[in-house]
């Protein structure tokens, strides 16, 4: 590893499992001193904690509840950290065909994927130092009409939106805001967002095998990967853009 992240603090929400842990994970390889993950499953961050190592701190934090991210930044001010990349990539995905979505769905989905992403930003700025990075995760949902996930779709759609305008609205502290976009990637929502079979997940991927120009699913990594490209100092000029990260399969 070339310790891009040498010295720095970052914090990833939903950084338990799939992408985000893939995050959290990549970061510490690349000698950050210290990661702050999030979750809402204690189990799953102290399963994340073992497997990452004591550069990792474990938070359980609901990105929907003001008074969990109160209690993330109090944590990082009691260490007296600043924070040099924010990953915000809880996120979840539920079926929703139209005509047979309740309203309880609606809020659950914006909550977590619209208001989780807004708020952890917000609470989370005064302690970026100028010059930091945020990293967005949506999807290649935020641009395509995929059937029975309009409530995801859209709420993809609004944070590549956050992007955009935390570039301009952040350009007086140089802090940076992109977004990276997923593909097809194999994490444990398929198994509980989607609730997808084995048999459901086999036939997916080789749906998305025949479909993208790479000709496989992705695994967390390789997303993770393209998410610290963008929090590097290897994009300090790279503002305000959604890099879809998904074997082409939006180009096609």
């Amino acid at each position: 590893m070339s310790g891009k992240f040498s010295g720095q603090v970052a914090v990833v929400t939903g950084g338990s499992t799939g992408i985000g842990f893939a995050m959290a994970h990549a970061l510490i390889a690349e000698g950050a001193k210290r990661v702050y993950i999030t979750a809402r499953s204690a189990g799953a961050l102290e399963a994340a904690v073992a497997r990452l190592g004591d550069k990792a701190v474990a938070v359980l934090s609901d990105v929907t509840r003001q008074a969990d991210l109160d209690k993330l930044k109090a944590m990082i001010e009691a260490q007296h950290d600043q924070v040099d990349a924010v990953f915000a990539n809880a996120g979840i995905c539920e079926k929703n065909p139209v005509g047979e979505t309740s309203e309880s769905t609606y809020y659950n989905v914006f909550d977590i994927n619209v208001k989780g992403v807004f708020f952890s930003v917000q609470t989370l700025l005064p302690l970026m130092k100028d010059g930091a990075s945020i990293v967005l995760t949506a999807s290649i949902c935020s641009s395509n009409g995929m059937e029975g996930l309009s409530l995801y779709n859209a709420s993809k759609a609004a944070v590549r939106s956050f992007a955009r305008t935390w570039a301009n609205e952040l350009k007086g502290r140089k802090i940076r805001a992109n977004v990276v976009s997923p593909g097809f990637t194999r994490t444990p929502i398929q198994d509980n967002g989607l609730k997808m079979s084995a048999h459901e997940i086999a036939a997916l991927r080789q749906h998305v095998e025949q479909m993208t120009p790479l000709g496989y699913m992705a695994e967390p990594e390789e997303i993770a990967t393209s998410a610290l490209f963008l929090a590097s100092a290897d994009a300090k000029y790279v503002n305000g853009v959604e890099l879809m990260v998904d074997g082409g399969l939006s180009q096609i």
